[in-house]
Formats: structure tokens, C-alpha cells, sequence
């Protein structure tokens, strides 16, 4: 900053006021000046220091999120969901990727919420103590998102990850199949898809079906190959199985092509199901039967949430917990 004073031959404050005011003065003389600093700066690569604003505005202008990967398509889309949401009002988001894994989850909230975030955004309701703790006591909005939560820590969007499993079973009862079987992965790395299995049990249970064809096989998140080594497991287990309901639309692709290695007609031996809306549901044959999820829509609701308990915040306010329900939908498709 006194390097770009200097060359222009004015104060420090004069180029701290150009650089830090966001409109125009009314003053042509003083918007010109302004105008040359920006320019300078420019050639300068100047790039400003926000720290000092940020303790003395408690206003940082960027949000906190984490999710479970970037490779998983919906978590990916959720997370554009939410940066379209954010960016709209000139605010950025930084991002941080838990790997499943609630421990390095705990290490990156304790390291965002340093930086000062404005607000937060989590995957899920399934935290450490520890993490709960920083949640709960951060002082700024936190939105819980993914599923729809007994007890939030304060916002939630999402949906009932047991519910949809659960209304699918029903709806694969309803086309004829009754000897079910379930698919996924250790309950312990993946909450939501432990609430899968959940719901899952509990559809069966209520049409008094057989609940024990369940298999766990690697940690979250369940992989195309592990499908396709469950299926093979779950068929020598249970040969009379007529349908599978899988974790995801990746475990249910994985299972897919094992089947068709293995000659077993889909779905005239066994009957497939997944759970995502992933692409790969719709581009193999035939399509997988899903629970398609407006991942996009979580994360867009996710950011109009969060905007709207900050700008309360900012007027020294605080927005009652609000949680909004996202629907999904059912899609029978040719594998069942």
C-alpha cells in the first residue's frame, strides 16, 4: 500500500479508502483518483489483506461447508448448489472434504470456524462430541443438510434418507417382489446409509417380509466393485432372493454388471434397485430403479437459508431453526 502511495503521490489512508470502498463517490474528482489507484494496484498485483476488516467488521463475506467427497457426483452437485447461492450476494464458500470420516470432520470445523466463517454448512447429523460442541457454540448460523433430523443443531434441509428407502421397498412390494434383500456398507461409515438399512428393516417388518437378507460389505463410500462382489455373496447366501435394494445407484451398477457377467437375467432372476439419481442409473440397460434426489436443490435451499440467518445476524438479529423438507421421487425403472 505505500508503494502504490508512494508512485502516485498520495497518503496510505487515501489508498486504503480507494481500496476498500465498494461504490463511487459522488466527487468526479475523487472517483478518478479512485479509478487510478484500482488501476495501479492492478499493475502492482496489490492484492488486499482482509484480516484487519474482517476483526473489525466481524463480517469475513465467505461461508464454511463441508462434504463427504467431490468425486460423488450429488455431494458435488450439492456443493454448486450452494456457491450459486452464496456467490448471488457477492460472499464465497470454502470448501472442506470429510472423506466419510467424522474425526477429520471434527479437525475441519475446529479449522474453519478459525477463519472466521460467517456461517456453516454440514453433511448429515451424525458429529463427534467435540464437533457438536464447536457447532452448537460457534455463534454463527449452522445448517444441517442431507437428512431430516430429530434434533438439529439449528437449520436443516434435506430429506428422510429411511423414509425414501422405506417408500421403495413398498413400492417394489407393490409390483410383486417379496423375497428382498439389502445391500451396503459398514453402518458405522456412513450414517446415511446406515438409514437406509434402517428404513429398509422397517419397511419389510411392516409388510411382515423376511428381514434377514442384509449384507455389509466395505466402508462408505461403497464402491461399483463391492456391488458386484456383494451380489455374487448375497446370491450364494440366498438363491431364492428376487430383488436387491442397494446403497447407492454405484452399488447397484457394480451388481448389475455381475449379473450380467454371470448370465442372471435383470430383472428375471433378480430384480435391482438403487438409491441417488446418479447419470449411471440411466446410462446402462437396462436403467437402474432409483430414489432420484434434487442434490442441486439441497445445496441451493442450503445457501438461501444460510443468507437469510446472516443477514439478520449482521442487523444483530437471530433466525429461529428452520428446517426445509427437499423432495425426492421414486423412478421404476427397467431393472425392476
Amino acid at each position: 500500500m505505500a508503494d502504490i502511495a508512494a508512485r502516485l503521490g498520495v497518503s496510505k489512508m487515501t489508498v486504503s479508502r480507494a481500496l476498500s470502498r465498494s461504490t463511487p463517490q459522488r466527487s468526479d474528482a475523487s472517483e478518478s483518483l479512485r479509478q487510478q489507484i484500482l488501476r495501479t494496484s492492478q499493475e502492482m498485483g496489490y492484492v488486499m489483506d482482509q484480516t484487519a476488516r474482517t476483526f473489525s467488521s466481524k463480517r469475513s463475506g465467505f461461508i464454511a461447508a463441508l462434504i463427504p467427497a467431490l468425486n460423488n457426483s450429488n455431494f458435488s452437485d450439492t456443493a454448486h448448489g450452494l456457491t450459486s447461492a452464496i456467490e448471488s450476494v457477492g460472499m464465497q464458500v470454502l470448501m472442506g472434504y470429510t472423506d466419510y470420516d467424522m474425526a477429520t470432520e471434527e479437525r475441519l470445523i475446529r479449522t474453519l470456524l478459525s477463519r472466521r466463517p460467517e456461517g456453516i454448512v454440514v453433511t448429515g447429523g451424525s458429529h463427534t462430541p467435540v464437533a457438536r460442541k464447536l457447532l452448537t457454540s460457534t455463534g454463527v448460523p449452522v445448517v444441517e443438510t442431507w437428512d431430516l433430523l430429530d434434533k438439529p443443531i439449528g437449520h436443516n434441509v434435506g430429506f428422510s434418507n429411511a423414509q425414501a428407502v422405506s417408500e421403495l421397498v413398498h413400492a417394489l412390494h407393490a409390483k410383486g417382489y417379496r423375497r428382498m434383500g439389502f445391500l451396503g456398507g459398514l453402518p458405522q461409515s456412513d450414517a446415511r446409509g446406515a438409514d437406509r438399512r434402517r428404513g429398509f428393516l422397517q419397511a419389510m417388518a411392516q409388510l411382515g417380509l423376511d428381514t434377514s437378507r442384509t449384507l455389509a460389505i466395505g466402508s462408505a463410500p461403497v464402491t461399483m466393485e463391492a456391488g458386484a462382489r456383494g451380489v455374487a455373496k448375497m446370491m450364494e447366501n440366498w438363491p431364492d432372493m428376487d430383488a436387491l435394494v442397494c446403497v447407492s445407484d454405484h452399488v447397484a451398477f457394480g451388481a448389475l454388471a455381475e449379473c450380467q457377467r454371470r448370465g442372471w437375467s435383470v430383472p428375471g432372476r433378480l430384480a435391482i434397485a438403487g438409491f441417488g439419481g446418479f447419470e449411471v442409473a440411466k446410462a446402462c440397460h437396462p436403467q437402474i430403479t432409483t430414489v432420484s434426489v434434487d442434490s442441486a436443490g439441497i445445496g441451493q435451499a442450503a445457501g438461501q437459508l444460510l443468507l437469510k440467518a446472516i443477514g439478520l445476524a449482521r442487523a444483530g438479529q437471530k433466525l429461529a431453526p428452520e428446517t426445509v423438507f427437499v423432495p425426492y421421487q421414486i423412478e421404476i425403472r427397467g431393472s425392476t
